[in-house]
């Protein structure tokens, strides 16, 4: 984990029942850290691979211009200028009315992975996080628009990076998102298409992945709409859980709950 001010990623041990960590022997409730970014490299999204996801826009795919399902996982980059931190303000731009909040599973690298196959794909992670793959409401198929997705802090990722070893299997995580309180959008990692070992090795095929970096999993389908002022609070089983707060871009400017 990276807390605010100090420039070390640290380690601690984090106890997600009691909502407590632990750092060199001294207990923190969650609440009382304020968290920063705790990655380092380029954050690479993944379109479609829920299935719901998919079959929402099956009949699209094959209409102009693309005319068939992809054959190989399709990539977007959410760039440094929309990553904040946990405990950070989603900024809202003015024009707008509502945001889509797009939970997602990152999968941390640990090291340099380039053609590697999915027996060996677990061997090159490092950690897991949870991404909020925020999106102003859009009607593209799959080619990501840059305008709706890449805007400043669109791009909560936190608290921590969760250890490898702390998670049984990444393509068995319940995810939940609640807004101001109340469930909105409930999911699993057993949906997706590919699982993470399948995505990494199909990804590393063509592309390299470096230490640091981060690969989003998918968003599920029917990603909770939401407006200035709600509380977003997602959950990922065995990682954590990323809070942050929609304010509109002049009241957002720095700010954190």
């Amino acid at each position: 984990m990276k807390l605010s001010g100090i420039q070390p990623i640290q380690e601690g041990k984090v106890n997600l029942n009691e909502q407590e960590v632990w750092i060199d022997g001294n207990s923190y409730r969650n609440k009382e850290l304020s968290f920063d970014i705790p990655i380092t490299g380029t954050i690479y999204g993944t379109l479609l691979n829920y299935r719901n996801a998919y079959t929402q826009l099956k009949e699209a795919m094959y209409q102009e211009p693309y005319q068939a399902p992809p054959q190989a996982p399709v990539l977007y980059i959410k760039p440094q200028n929309t990553l904040i931190a946990a405990g950070s303000l989603i900024p809202i731009p003015e024009e707008e009315q509502e945001l889509d909040m797009g939970a997602a599973l990152g999968v941390v690298i640990g090291k340099t992975a380039s053609k590697i196959d999915e027996f060996h794909a677990l061997d090159f992670v490092e950690g897991y996080t949870i991404v909020n793959d925020v999106s102003i409401p859009h009607d593209s198929v799959y080619r990501p628009p840059v305008k709706e997705k890449a805007r400043d802090g669109f791009c909560p990722v936190g608290p921590w990076i969760m250890s490898k070893t702390a998670v049984h299997n990444p393509n068995e995580l319940e995810i939940r998102v609640l807004v101001n309180g109340e469930l909105r959008q409930k999911s699993n990692t057993n949906q997706l298409i590919r699982s993470v070992e399948k995505l990494l090795a199909d990804i590393t095929e063509f592309m390299t992945l470096a230490k640091g970096d981060v690969l989003l999993v998918g968003v599920p389908e029917n990603p909770p709409r939401v407006k200035a002022k709600d509380h977003i609070h997602i959950e990922i089983d065995q990682i954590g859980v990323l809070e942050n707060t929609i304010a509109t871009e002049k009241a957002s400017v720095g700010g954190r709950l």
